[in-house]
C-alpha cells in the first residue's frame, strides 16, 4: 500500500552528478561521496557505489523494523546486527539486483530469530518497496 504526499513526514533529497562514475550528495550536506563502479564491473573501485549505498540503507532500515517487531513481542534484540548483501548482475532486461539480509540476534533462539526477521521483512519500508521486484533472501 502506498502513501499519499500529504502523509509524508520526511523526504530525503540526493543529487547525483555523472551517474555511477561521479558524485552523490544530499541537500543537507550530511552525505557527499564519490561514486565509482566496482572493479568487478570495470570501474576503478576508488569510491563507493550505488549497491553499497543501497545495502547501507537497507540494513539500517531493516534493523529499525526488527526493533519494532521485537518490541511488540517483548524480545531482547540488544547486541543484534543486520547485514545486507546487495548483488548486481545481468538479467534479461539489462541488470538486476539480488539481496541477502542476515541478522545476528544473540539473545534469542534460532526459531525466534527467524520469526523476528520474517516479521521485520513484512514491515520494513525497503522490503515493501522491493517486494515482487527483486529476490530477497533472509538468514539468521
Amino acid at each position: 500500500m502506498s502513501i499519499h504526499q500529504s502523509d509524508v513526514a520526511y523526504t530525503a533529497v540526493a543529487t547525483a552528478e555523472n551517474g555511477r562514475d561521479g558524485r552523490v550528495a544530499t541537500n543537507d550536506g550530511q552525505l557527499d561521496v564519490v561514486v565509482n563502479p566496482p572493479k568487478e564491473l570495470g570501474g576503478s573501485g576508488a569510491g563507493t557505489n550505488p549497491e553499497q549505498l543501497f545495502a547501507a540503507g537497507y540494513s539500517a532500515c531493516f534493523q529499525g523494523a526488527l526493533g519494532v517487531v521485537a518490541k511488540n513481542v517483548n524480545a531482547d534484540i540488544s547486541g543484534s546486527t543486520v547485514t545486507a548483501e546487495v548483488g548486481i548482475g545481468k538479467n534479461d532486461e539489462g541488470f538486476g539486483l539480488i539481496v541477502k539480509i542476515s541478522a545476528v540476534i544473540p539473545n534469542v533462539d534460532t526459531a525466534t530469530a527467524k520469526e523476528l526477521i520474517e516479521k521485520a521483512h513484512e514491515v520494513c519500508p525497503y522490503s515493501k518497496a522491493t517486494r515482487g521486484n527483486i529476490t530477497v533472501e533472509l538468514a539468521v
